[in-house]
């Protein structure tokens, strides 16, 4: 009969991992389409390995002992893997409450006789398990911000696109929100792009910004400014009536800047200012 938890641990070890693997193999949290069973398998396995070569007599009741750096380090590469394959917060927990259920099943069967220390060495294994859960969740959710961090950096810069219409004739389409980091990004990769190009005419198009307030207004401006400071004209296209409205109401002065309501518009006056004139060519009629 064991008289401890590291001791049932050590000694049951090859039971526990297989209690364990078939109450996840059987929950409804599996997610079979994420990570096969032999991943499944090497993940718990790895962390048992880690969990009963750290514990100890000494240790059991020591929750922040060096000795758990490496189930520490263990558990946070699998919160940081499941975060990218796209496990979800509940499912990442569920993991680690399985853990904890099996070990005190283990414990009834060992202890069951002896109240006072099934109750001793169950509230030993409830503290560990919950701060391994508390490691879990923390790397869950720092990873996760990561990752929606990066992808937020990666939608705005695709969202951001310069493009060159015409020899000189450069435009930049805004879809979203215009905040102070994206006008950044916006002046950044305009000024880049104009100096690549040699372009004169930069078109900024706010046909997909939902609104415009004042914050927004000075953004544009902001650009503009620095798209004249570069000695290159700029319009501002995508005006629609409730946009206007808006600018009316907040008072703000844009009688400086070409406002055109469409992109099409925007760019017949690019065309005007370059002295260019696009025609429909008529065609032919063929005689028999």
């Amino acid at each position: 009969m064991v008289d401890s938890l590291p001791q049932l641990l050590r000694s049951k070890k090859k039971d526990l991992l297989n209690t364990w693997l078939q109450k996840q193999l059987t929950s409804e949290t599996l997610r079979d389409d994420l990570m096969t069973t032999d991943e499944l398998r090497g993940q718990s396995e790895d962390l048992i390995n880690a969990l009963t070569k750290s514990i100890s007599d000494k240790t059991s009741d020591s929750l922040e002992s060096a000795d758990y750096e490496e189930v520490a380090e263990v558990l946070s590469g699998i919160s940081i893997s499941r975060a990218r394959q796209g496990f979800s917060p509940r499912e990442t927990g569920q993991y680690i409450f399985s853990l904890k259920e099996s070990i005190l099943e283990l414990l009834q069967q060992e202890m069951g006789n002896d109240p006072m220390k099934l109750f001793k060495e169950s509230l030993k294994a409830n503290r560990l398990l919950d701060n391994f859960s508390i490691i879990t969740f923390e790397t869950f959710i720092k990873e996760r911000e990561e990752v929606i961090f990066r992808q937020t950096a990666e939608i705005s810069d695709i969202s951001l696109p310069v493009i060159q219409v015409w020899d000189g004739i450069l435009a930049l389409p805004i879809i979203g929100t215009l905040d102070s980091a994206r006008t950044q990004v916006v002046m950044e990769n305009l000024l880049q792009k104009l100096v690549d190009t040699g372009s004169s005419i930069a078109i900024l198009d706010i046909s997909g910004v939902s609104s415009v307030d004042s914050l927004v207004a000075q953004h544009l401006i902001k650009t503009v400014s620095a798209t004249r400071l570069m000695g290159a004209d700029c319009i501002i296209s995508g005006i629609r009536p409730e946009i206007a409205q808006t600018i009316v109401h907040l008072g703000i002065d844009l009688s400086s800047i070409i406002t055109k309501a469409s992109l099409a518009s925007a760019l017949k006056e690019a065309f005007s200012m370059h002295r260019l004139v696009v025609r429909r060519q008529e065609t032919e009629k063929k005689v028999f």
